[in-house]
């Protein structure tokens, strides 16, 4: 007969498995041998009638019914979780996957950690960095930190600072092709582009002007895709470039590249933490996303 514990570690099992997609994972990360969770999810599907997930050679992936399943074991397992950290007052423990922006995760994260993790000693941080999209469920990550506008989604986001942006460019290009005194000379200059992931076409410039948006796309003899080589392109005179001040504050001090048009700031960049529906109570999560806020309080 079925007990209540039996269901509890079958929904753990259950979702686990729908989130790393493997029986052999989920089994490695709930320290359970591989029998315990394939018969637990034999016993599962046989108490519901239901077929939850469809197995192949390569993959574990939920049913429809399996998929309606799991958005109510997360919502469940994710309460009780809630309720038994607040009843009991106890810390927050366990693994943390986390995906943070490379530059920030180094520059606004890194530095600030051992003071979270003295805070909540039972955590266990694992950080990957990237700026592509992931799919947080399918790849069993909790939360990602992101810089720009948001696409479409169905993630949970909560913005934590906007950062300045500045538009930029090398003397060296300066003294070959002049300085803009207005949007309308921008035409007689280039940009090194930078590529969107999403659309794979460059992304404008941006201006402000008297409170409204303007977009401008300049021709160039370089685009680029990675944070890091888009600046490095305007520092060897390839064009104009409009980034986060803090990533060229350093070569602005020493006169490598110099602001244009100062009186039509580019808008500020929004960061935001993005986390699936399933992880908005984990004490794990909302620790870690009040330690974002925390740590970018001032900053950009």
């Amino acid at each position: 007969m079925t007990t209540h514990m039996d269901r509890f570690q079958e929904m753990q099992i259950f979702t686990r498995i729908v989130e790393r997609r493997s029986f052999t994972l989920a089994a490695q990360e709930l320290s359970l041998p591989r029998a315990t969770v394939t018969n637990a999810i034999k016993r599962l599907e046989a108490r519901l009638a239901t077929r939850l997930l469809d197995r192949t050679t390569r993959v574990v992936a939920p049913t429809l019914d399996g998929a309606a399943y799991y958005e109510r074991c997360v919502r469940l397992l994710a309460d009780l979780g809630e309720m038994e950290s607040v009843f009991t007052r106890s810390t927050p423990t366990g693994l943390l996957r986390v995906n943070l922006q490379a530059t920030l995760a180094r520059r606004v994260v890194a530095p600030r950690l051992p003071a979270f993790l003295a805070r909540y000693p039972g955590i266990e941080l694992q950080i990957g960095e990237g700026d592509r999209l992931v799919d947080l469920v399918r790849e069993g990550i909790d939360c990602v930190l992101r810089v720009g506008n948001l696409q479409d989604s169905s993630m949970v986001a909560r913005q934590i600072t906007q950062i300045a942006q500045v538009t930029c460019a090398s003397p060296a290009y300066l003294a070959r092709h002049g300085r803009p005194a207005t949007l309308d000379e921008l035409d007689r200059h280039q940009a090194v582009n930078f590529i969107s992931s999403a659309t794979g076409r460059p992304y404008p410039l941006e201006f402000l002007v008297d409170g409204a948006l303007r977009q401008l796309t300049l021709p160039g003899p370089v685009s680029v895709s990675g944070a890091d080589m888009y600046p490095a392109g305007a520092l060897a005179g390839l064009g104009i470039v409009q980034v986060p001040r803090y990533r060229v504050e350093h070569e602005l001090t020493r006169g490598e590249l110099e602001v244009l048009l100062p009186a039509l700031a580019p808008p500020a960049l929004p960061v935001y933490v993005l986390y699936p529906q399933s992880r908005q109570l984990s004490p794990r999560v909302r620790v870690f996303v009040d330690f974002l806020k925390e740590a970018f309080a001032g900053f950009g």
